[in-house]
């Protein structure tokens, strides 16, 4: 009976014992955290004097992405070709230049070929605003005798366009603070990493800038390439040259008559030139007939 009475009391003092237990071992853990927060805090200020601008940087490229973008209407690059045969090359070429002109657009580029005579081609290239586009086909088509081909292409570039426009704006956001970081600097080594960052977002910036520029003016611009053919049947004409007959004739008379007078002019060069030698053999010839009618009037006497 006397060890029933003391188990109750060994117990309760072995319960005591466990709750200090876990009572310091709570401590010594919340001391070990806080040691370790301290820590961390004090070397993240020493890192963050550092990198100041470098996260300003970044937190101003994360803004913008929650920032709402406004979407352009929808921005498409519209490109026709068109294979025409015309019966007047010359006058069909003129009338689109009317109708170029008419619609506010311009020739970026113009090229003739002729093979021969028979076969005039050609190609036009040409922008024209594109509120106009539908009724410059209509009417360049109108001007051909047949329509040999016809393509038409569409390119969206509207997803294109809002994602540049979306990083132009961070870029700006980003070239505003690394200005207001570059009027506070103080150190020199701050100030050339700044002005090197800012170089080169001014530079992003430029080159968004040209895309977005190049997509506008594709965009507001449809352009047209037009080739043109005509096939000419050529008449031959009367030759004159052939069929004059009076101017032949007098040619051919000047030209007997010239035969003549330079057969005459050769006669006479050649008496006068040879008159000495034509009196000799004249003489000589003189004598042999007279020997020749002495002797056959000697032989008719015999």
């Amino acid at each position: 009976m006397s060890k029933l009475k003391w188990l109750p009391c060994f117990l309760v003092t072995l319960m005591i014992c466990l709750a200090g237990c876990s009572a310091s071992s709570k401590d010594e853990s919340a001391k070990m955290s806080d040691s370790s927060n301290l820590a961390m805090d004090s070397a993240r200020s020493s890192d963050g004097e550092k990198a100041n601008f470098t996260g300003e940087k970044a937190k101003a490229e994360k803004t913008t992405g929650n920032s709402k973008i406004e979407v352009p209407n929808q921005m498409v690059i519209y490109q026709a070709d068109l294979h025409l045969r015309v019966k007047k090359f010359e006058q069909t070429v003129r009338s689109l230049e009317e109708s170029v002109v008419k619609y506010g657009g311009y020739i970026a580029e113009s090229n003739v070929v002729k093979e021969g005579k028979e076969q005039v081609s050609g190609t036009i290239k040409i922008r024209i605003p594109q509120k106009h586009f539908q009724s410059f086909l209509h009417d360049a088509e109108g001007q051909a005798a047949e329509v040999l081909q016809r393509n038409l292409t569409g390119q969206d570039v509207t997803e294109e366009y809002v994602d540049l426009k979306a990083r132009l704006k961070s870029k700006r956001v980003v070239e505003e603070r690394l200005i207001s970081f570059m009027k506070g600097a103080v150190k020199t080594e701050d100030l050339l990493k700044i002005s090197s960052d800012l170089a080169l977002v001014q530079e992003e910036i430029e080159t968004i800038e040209g895309k977005m520029k190049f997509l506008e003016n594709q965009t507001s611009l449809s352009t047209v390439n037009i080739t043109l053919y005509e096939n000419k049947v050529i008449v031959p004409n009367l030759d004159k040259d052939k069929l004059n007959t009076w101017e032949k004739t007098k040619k051919q008379f000047m030209k007997s008559t010239n035969m003549l007078l330079a057969g005459l002019s050769g006669l006479v060069v050649f008496i006068i030139g040879n008159l000495p030698l034509l009196i000799m053999l004249a003489i000589f010839v003189f004598l042999g007939f007279l020997y020749f009618k002495k002797r056959k009037g000697r032989s008719g006497q015999d």
